[in-house]
């Protein structure tokens, strides 16, 4: 699931005989491990007050000695520029993720069907949350994303003052996990912010939703699938999903201003609001809100309830909507009626790896072949299209892929 100041303390609680010996050593990692030393020691007696064992709190950080450098790193260089939104569900909802969600729904149907059962959500939307989330899993195979949860958390509690509230509360909930025995500290492993399991849960969300659906005695949101989608489906019942609902509607818009704020379908409608598959509406007394996320010529989109419980997983409007699109093509759907403004011929995923390829044999791209375009990839596209005379815009486009299958 999705991440959400605290004064530097470090320097002050150092004792006189630590900081004697760094100034008698040089700048640099054997300083800062000495500081992290300190703050994990300093930082026993207030996990034991919350609740955690000083048993399990030695154990979980027996072999931690310094912080985690990639950690700090993704704390100081995360994006805070906004894509435009065929960018964002570019990279989220495509063929491959759609395929890829279609054959998960038969092979663990036996367990959709309990979890439907039981708390009432849409199996399409934790279909497609568990995509957005780790890509089915595939995320937690890779050693370069996953990491220890309590350094990791102890690196931010520690060294990031502007995560550094955040991170001691969700390390002291971390902590917990262990006590629980639902995992042990060997597997204990997220993301660079501490967010947990196949679908992505921080470790006091994990706390309030968790749920043993396999019945094995542990909440295994990393290794048992039925276990990770029952705790997603547990916290989308908990914030107000409702059953038998779907999230919203693409619908098409007449010209002229239209009113803002919530209305039932049926007054929408009156509008001139309609769905933009032609079918009606499924209950005209629904109240929904429109949402034009790309502008005027762009999609345009009816929001009832259970968009706004999907934002309790992360609070943006562009991923609940993936989520919304995602799960009703997962479920059979044909995709967007109106597509997004997009600047240029749409590659398929296949293409996009391709492409990545392609780049690659020229030497200006060393990332992995995963039909992602993130920064790494838009770098290799411009510096491609200098090189050959094109405009650099950085889209992943056919006109770039001819071009390179040309050259």
């Amino acid at each position: 699931m999705s991440v959400r100041n605290a004064a530097k303390r470090f320097t002050s609680v150092m004792t006189a005989a630590s900081l004697s010996l760094a100034l008698l050593m040089p700048a640099g990692p054997a300083f800062a491990d000495a500081g992290f030393r300190q703050w994990v020691a300093s930082f026993r007696a207030t996990a034991v007050a919350g609740g955690v064992s000083g048993a399990v709190y030695d154990q979980a950080f027996r072999d931690i000695k310094e912080p985690d450098p990639v950690v700090l790193e993704k704390a100081r260089t995360q994006p805070e520029f906004t894509a435009p939104a065929w960018d964002y569900f570019d990279n989220r909802v495509h063929d491959q993720s759609v395929a890829v969600g279609q054959q998960m729904a038969k092979k663990w149907k036996p367990w959709l069907d309990r979890i439907e059962a039981r708390f009432g959500v849409d199996r399409y939307i934790l279909l497609a949350i568990w995509s957005m989330e780790s890509n089915y899993g595939e995320i937690l195979k890779r050693d370069d994303i996953m990491r220890n949860v309590i350094r990791s958390l102890a690196t931010l509690g520690y060294g990031d003052p502007k995560r550094s509230k955040y991170a001691r509360t969700q390390l002291v909930a971390a902590l917990k996990i262990l006590q629980t025995g639902d995992i042990d500290e060997s597997h204990l492993m997220g993301s660079w912010a501490g967010a947990m399991g196949q679908t992505q849960f921080i470790p006091t969300s994990y706390q309030h939703y968790a749920v043993d659906m396999d019945g094995n005695g542990k909440r295994d949101i990393w290794n048992s699938i039925p276990d990770a989608l029952a705790t997603s489906a547990n916290l989308l019942k908990k914030n107000g999903w409702q059953a038998g609902k779907t999230w919203g509607y693409e619908v098409t818009i007449p010209a002229g201003k239209l009113p803002g704020g919530s209305k039932t379908l049926a007054q929408w409608q009156a509008l001139g609001v309609v769905r933009a598959s032609g079918k009606p509406f499924k209950n005209l007394t629904d109240k929904a809100t429109l949402k034009v996320p790309d502008g005027r010529g762009g999609p345009a989109f009816l929001m009832i309830r259970n968009f706004s419980v999907i934002k309790a997983y992360n609070n943006a409007d562009k991923y609940a909507l993936a989520v919304g699109l995602l799960a009703d093509e997962i479920a059979g759907g044909n995709g967007l009626v109106q597509d997004w403004k997009r600047p240029f011929t749409k590659l398929t995923f296949e293409e996009r790896q391709e492409l990545q390829k392609r780049l690659s044999q020229h030497g200006l791209y060393d990332g992995k072949f995963d039909g992602k375009i993130g920064d790494g990839s838009k770098t290799a596209i411009m510096a491609y299209q200098a090189k050959v005379g094109l405009t650099q815009d950085g889209y992943p486009s056919m006109e770039v892929l001819k071009w390179l299958r040309q050259k």
